[in-house]
Parts: C-alpha cells; sequence; structure tokens
C-alpha cells in the first residue's frame, strides 16, 4: 500500500461527490460535482487514459470559493465510448458538463496533460463563455518531424486483464515514466482506473483515444479570447522551459507561467498542496482583476 495518506487527502476523498450523467453526440457522459451550486464554477479535465477522481483529492480543496466539477472525458473512465475521438468533441463535452451544472455564470476550466490540450481547444472555441482556461503541463510545441502520436499510441495498445485488483493496481504505471513520492495518491487513482469484467480487472480507458487526436493546437492557443494561465512541473519532461517559453509567446506574452517547485508532469500527484495554493492565488487575482483581451 506504500505510504499512509495524510489527513488532508482522507478528508478529500471522503467528500462523496455528486454523480450525473448527460448525453453529448450520443454518447453518455457523466461527471462528478462538490459543493454549492450557486458558487462560480470551475471545471477540472483530466490527461490521457485517466478520469474524474484524479481530481477526487483537488477539487474538494475548492468548494469554500467555488462549484467544483469533474469531468469523465468520453472513452475514460464512467463515460461511454465513441468510435472515433477528437479535440473539438471533447470540448463540447466539457461545454455541456459546464451547462449542466448550473453555475450562475461564465466556468474556468482547469485541464492536465490531454485535458490541458482539450481546455486549450475549449478556450478557442468557446472563450467567449469561459471566465478562463488554466493548462497543467500540456505542451504546444515548435513544429517537429517525428510523430508524437506513434510514441503515445504504443504506451496505452493493448492494456491487459487481471485476475485481481491488487494484480491489477501492481501494473499501474504513470506515463511518461516518472518517481512519484505520494504513493498513496498513485495507489488511489490506480483502483479508481479499474473495473471488474467477466474476464478479470479491467483498466476503463479505450485504448483507441490516442488515435488522432494528438495535434499541434499551436493556431487554437494563438486563438484563445479568455484568460489563460499554464502552469509547469519544474521537472517536467513534457513542457521544458523552452517549450513553456514559446507558448508565452503564443499567449502572447501577458500570461502566466507558474512553474510548481519538484514537480514532475504529474503535477497534482507530486505536489498537490503547492499546486492547490497556487491555483486558489492564481484565481483570486482573476476575480478582482480586469482580463485582458487580445486586440
Amino acid at each position: 500500500m506504500g505510504s499512509a495518506a495524510p489527513s488532508w487527502f482522507d478528508a478529500a476523498v471522503a467528500a462523496e461527490p455528486t454523480e450525473r450523467d448527460i448525453q453529448v453526440a450520443g454518447t453518455r457522459i457523466r461527471y462528478l460535482s462538490w459543493g454549492d451550486a450557486e458558487k462560480p464554477g470551475l471545471v477540472f479535465v483530466h490527461g490521457g487514459a485517466a478520469h474524474a477522481h484524479w481530481w477526487s483529492f483537488i477539487a474538494p480543496l475548492f468548494t469554500s470559493q467555488w462549484h467544483a466539477v469533474a469531468i469523465h472525458l468520453s472513452g475514460h473512465g464512467d463515460s461511454g465510448r465513441r468510435d472515433t475521438y477528437t479535440h473539438e468533441l471533447w470540448a463540447e463535452e466539457v461545454m455541456a458538463v459546464a451547462d449542466d451544472a448550473g453555475f450562475p455564470g461564465p466556468p474556468v476550466i482547469v485541464g492536465h496533460s490531454l485535458g490541458g490540450m482539450v481546455t486549450i481547444q475549449t478556450a478557442a472555441s468557446y472563450g467567449n463563455d469561459l471566465a478562463g482556461a488554466v493548462i497543467i503541463d500540456a505542451p504546444v510545441r515548435r513544429p517537429v518531424p517525428e510523430s508524437e502520436e506513434s510514441r503515445s499510441g504504443r504506451a496505452f495498445r493493448a492494456p491487459g486483464t487481471y485476475r485481481t485488483l491488487d494484480e491489477a493496481v501492481s501494473h499501474f504505471r504513470l506515463i511518461p515514466p516518472q518517481p512519484c513520492d505520494n504513493e498513496y495518491i498513485v495507489d488511489y487513482i490506480a483502483r479508481m482506473s479499474l473495473r471488474a469484467t467477466d474476464a478479470g480487472w479491467a483498466w476503463k480507458f479505450d485504448p483507441k483515444i490516442f488515435a488522432g487526436t494528438l495535434v499541434a493546437l499551436r493556431d487554437q492557443l494563438t486563438s484563445v479570447n479568455c484568460r489563460v494561465a499554464l502552469f509547469t512541473g519544474e521537472r517536467s519532461v513534457v513542457v521544458p522551459p523552452d517549450t513553456a517559453a514559446y507558448m508565452y509567446e503564443l499567449m502572447g506574452r501577458v500570461s502566466p507561467v507558474i512553474e510548481i517547485p519538484e514537480a514532475y508532469h504529474h503535477v497534482t500527484l507530486d505536489q498537490p498542496l503547492a499546486f492547490v495554493a497556487a491555483l486558489r492565488t492564481l484565481l483570486a487575482d482573476w476575480h478582482h482583476s480586469v482580463a485582458f483581451r487580445r486586440t
């Protein structure tokens, strides 16, 4: 089981969310909801092959000021699957969840990794309906000749089925590979990543999610016209300093780039409380300042 969980983590995951299902473009989409529906909306979007419960120990820490929700994107977690997946469809799902949640005004979208890419697409397509977008360690790189899609596709191909839950959990790996001292978090998300089937314990994600969905998003990031910020891990190999600098250029050199010390790509697993403090601070500033608009 690894290291014992601290009290803040136990309290967060004990705050059980309300679960809701909606239909988006013919597919069932499930999301989790914490807090008072009268408060401003905060929508958390998970990474590739992940699920909404990657936010179950983060979202409850925002409910004093926010109505927080976390989506299971199609092909992930407890939502339905599609024949094909696109950033545009996932962005439509995010906005449909925001609409169903009944926020009193435009929400802030917060997405990690693939969810950060979906956040970029959402902000590009629906920026006028958002209060802001926070991208967490999701890269927009200068054009390169090699295809990232093939590498990511191999990483998640042909997931196995296991006889017991503990056996399945023992095969859980973070992608890209990295250390994580908070073993209690890794154990929790691994167990929430599995479902029982007649053949044994299987991973919830659809292996087809990466087919054709890894696109550059340069134009989308450049065209975002709502507040936007980038969070990176100090030790991340996904968004190293040169990539963060390039994204800062694309965001018009006016949007904050916030580096979380000692974090790798999985920022919320490595330094969860540092991330929460940084995001709370950013959101408080956004609440009290005038938004920049590109001309």
